[in-house]
Protein backbone atom coordinates (compact mmCIF):
# COMPACT_ATOMS: atom_id res chain seq x y z
CA UNK A 1 0.00 0.00 0.00
CA UNK A 2 0.93 3.46 -0.74
CA UNK A 3 -0.24 6.68 0.71
CA UNK A 4 0.43 10.18 -0.82
CA UNK A 5 -0.81 13.18 1.38
CA UNK A 6 -1.43 16.29 -0.22
CA UNK A 7 -2.94 19.95 0.02
CA UNK A 8 -0.37 21.24 3.12
CA UNK A 9 0.16 25.16 2.88
CA UNK A 10 0.10 28.24 5.12
CA UNK A 11 -3.35 29.94 5.58
CA UNK A 12 -4.52 32.46 8.52
CA UNK A 13 -6.05 31.53 11.44
CA UNK A 14 -9.87 31.20 10.88
CA UNK A 15 -9.24 29.71 7.19
CA UNK A 16 -9.68 26.57 6.00
CA UNK A 17 -8.01 23.97 4.13
CA UNK A 18 -8.82 20.33 2.21
CA UNK A 19 -6.23 17.91 2.72
CA UNK A 20 -5.83 14.79 0.15
CA UNK A 21 -4.52 11.34 0.60
CA UNK A 22 -4.36 9.50 -2.16
CA UNK A 23 -4.34 5.41 -1.61
CA UNK A 24 -2.91 2.56 -4.04
CA UNK A 25 -1.80 -0.63 -3.86
CA UNK A 26 -4.97 -2.17 -2.29
CA UNK A 27 -8.71 -2.79 -2.07
CA UNK A 28 -8.78 0.80 -1.06
CA UNK A 29 -12.81 0.32 -0.11
CA UNK A 30 -12.03 -2.02 2.55
CA UNK A 31 -9.41 -0.21 4.59
CA UNK A 32 -10.28 2.60 7.06
CA UNK A 33 -8.40 5.74 6.53
CA UNK A 34 -6.65 7.92 9.70
CA UNK A 35 -5.49 11.38 10.00
CA UNK A 36 -2.31 11.96 12.24
CA UNK A 37 -0.71 15.12 12.99
CA UNK A 38 2.77 16.36 14.46
CA UNK A 39 2.96 19.71 16.02
CA UNK A 40 6.45 21.04 16.50
CA UNK A 41 8.33 18.96 19.53
CA UNK A 42 5.58 16.75 20.30
CA UNK A 43 4.75 13.54 19.66
CA UNK A 44 2.12 12.44 16.81
CA UNK A 45 -1.45 12.88 17.95
CA UNK A 46 -4.82 11.18 16.61
CA UNK A 47 -7.30 13.56 14.11
CA UNK A 48 -9.56 11.72 12.22
CA UNK A 49 -10.59 8.84 10.80
CA UNK A 50 -13.11 7.47 8.02
CA UNK A 51 -14.08 3.93 7.52
CA UNK A 52 -14.82 1.52 4.50
CA UNK A 53 -18.46 1.91 5.60
CA UNK A 54 -18.03 5.58 6.16
CA UNK A 55 -18.14 5.94 10.01
CA UNK A 56 -16.38 9.11 11.06
CA UNK A 57 -14.49 9.62 14.21
CA UNK A 58 -12.71 12.76 15.32
CA UNK A 59 -10.38 13.78 18.29
CA UNK A 60 -12.09 16.40 20.42
CA UNK A 61 -9.55 18.95 19.52
CA UNK A 62 -10.88 19.15 15.85
CA UNK A 63 -14.75 18.28 16.11
CA UNK A 64 -16.75 20.69 14.99
CA UNK A 65 -13.91 21.78 12.95
CA UNK A 66 -12.71 18.78 10.65
CA UNK A 67 -14.85 17.15 8.97
CA UNK A 68 -13.37 13.83 6.69
CA UNK A 69 -14.65 12.07 3.93
CA UNK A 70 -13.40 9.36 1.49
CA UNK A 71 -14.21 9.19 -2.21
CA UNK A 72 -13.76 5.18 -3.06
CA UNK A 73 -14.07 5.54 -6.61
CA UNK A 74 -10.94 7.94 -6.68
CA UNK A 75 -9.08 6.00 -3.87
CA UNK A 76 -8.72 9.03 -1.90
CA UNK A 77 -9.70 10.66 1.70
CA UNK A 78 -10.31 14.25 2.37
CA UNK A 79 -10.31 15.40 5.55
CA UNK A 80 -12.10 19.61 5.29
CA UNK A 81 -10.26 21.49 8.06
CA UNK A 82 -12.51 24.62 8.80
CA UNK A 83 -11.67 27.63 11.85
CA UNK A 84 -7.95 27.15 11.40
CA UNK A 85 -6.13 28.21 15.06
CA UNK A 86 -2.85 28.52 15.28
CA UNK A 87 -2.60 25.32 17.22
CA UNK A 88 -3.52 23.23 14.32
CA UNK A 89 0.16 23.68 12.62
CA UNK A 90 1.84 20.54 12.79
CA UNK A 91 2.43 18.15 9.99
CA UNK A 92 -0.09 15.90 8.51
CA UNK A 93 0.37 12.33 7.92
CA UNK A 94 -2.20 9.83 6.35
CA UNK A 95 -2.12 6.68 7.49
CA UNK A 96 -4.56 3.28 6.78
CA UNK A 97 -5.29 0.00 8.72
CA UNK A 98 -8.12 -2.92 8.04
CA UNK A 99 -9.30 -3.01 11.75
CA UNK A 100 -10.99 -0.35 13.62
CA UNK A 101 -11.96 1.44 17.01
CA UNK A 102 -12.83 4.25 18.66
CA UNK A 103 -10.96 7.35 18.65
CA UNK A 104 -9.08 6.19 22.02
CA UNK A 105 -7.95 2.70 19.83
CA UNK A 106 -6.36 5.06 16.92
CA UNK A 107 -2.89 4.78 18.15
CA UNK A 108 -0.03 5.46 15.74
CA UNK A 109 1.74 1.88 17.05
CA UNK A 110 -1.86 0.42 15.91
CA UNK A 111 -1.59 1.09 12.03
CA UNK A 112 -0.68 -0.42 9.00
CA UNK A 113 0.89 2.00 6.73
CA UNK A 114 1.83 5.60 6.87
CA UNK A 115 2.28 8.15 3.94
CA UNK A 116 4.98 11.29 3.89
CA UNK A 117 3.52 13.78 6.10
CA UNK A 118 2.22 17.45 4.86
CA UNK A 119 2.62 20.38 6.44
CA UNK A 120 0.06 22.87 7.55
CA UNK A 121 0.97 26.32 9.25
CA UNK A 122 -1.59 28.49 10.86
CA UNK A 123 -0.57 32.18 11.32
CA UNK A 124 -1.97 34.28 13.92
Amino acid sequence: VQLQASGGGLVQAGGSLRLSCAFSGRMFSTYAVGWFRQPPGKDREFVSAINWNTPTIYADSVKGRFTISRDNAKNTAYPQMNSLKPEDTAVYYCTTTLAWGDSSWWAKERMDYWGKGTQVTVSS
